[in-house]
């Protein structure tokens, strides 16, 4: 049988990490990334760009903030007001994932220190429900960012397309690495809750024996 403390160790461990990782992922600005390679431009790096959740940068030194919730919404296109409205979701949901697991964390460090088999199992499939948050903010801004370069090809002629490499960037990465470190957290957990609970009926089936 696994020792239960190397189950938590590792929870515990796994648990910081996805914490770490998703806030890596929120505060830097490397979510989506534009090249722009244009033959004969003087300046090719002033064409691409770099978007995080809450800038876009531009170049060397343009920057400007994606104006989610302050934006003029009746200013707007419906395409404009659907993609602001996905990002709204994105950056709703993946903050209150981090805050989240701040509390999950808490909560699997007490039940794994209380070595109970229902609060650990309650934090599992708390962590669990975290992952969900964070799964459903990352393919909301997948979502967003595949909308977004669909109007952005409607108003680019082909030729100028043909200079246009798009690909995510490593803070999304950071995020898909921090989902899947919640969900092995979760799992983690259950696991420690399983043997803790065969480890009671061990002891209870001994001291029946011994009586």
């Amino acid at each position: 049988m696994m020792k239960y403390s190397s189950v938590v160790l590792a929870a515990v461990c796994s648990g910081l990490l996805s914490f770490s990782l998703l806030a890596v992922a929120i505060g830097t600005d490397y979510w989506y990334i534009i090249d722009v390679n244009k033959p004969n431009h003087t300046g090719p790096d002033e064409l691409s760009s770099h978007s995080g959740l809450w800038r876009i940068y531009e170049g060397a030194n343009r920057s400007a903030v994606i104006p989610s919730f302050t934006a003029n919404m009746s200013s707007l296109s419906e395409v404009e007001r659907h993609l602001l409205g996905l990002h709204k979701v994105v950056v709703i949901l993946l903050p209150l994932s981090l805050v989240l697991l701040v509390l999950g964390w808490i909560l699997g460090l007490v039940s794994s220190l209380a070595c109970s088999p229902k609060l650990l199992a309650g934090s599992a499939t708390y962590f669990l429900i975290c992952s969900l948050f964070t799964l459903s903010g990352v393919s909301v801004y997948i979502k967003y960012s595949n909308h977004a370069m669909d109007a952005f090809q409607q108003i680019v002629s082909p030729e100028n397309l043909a200079y246009v490499d798009v690909s995510f960037g490593w803070s999304l990465t950071m995020a898909w690495l921090s989902y899947s470190l919640e969900v092995a957290t979760g799992l983690l957990l259950m696991l420690a809750a399983t043997i803790t609970q065969m480890k009671g009926r061990y002891d209870s089936g001994v001291a029946i024996a011994m009586l």
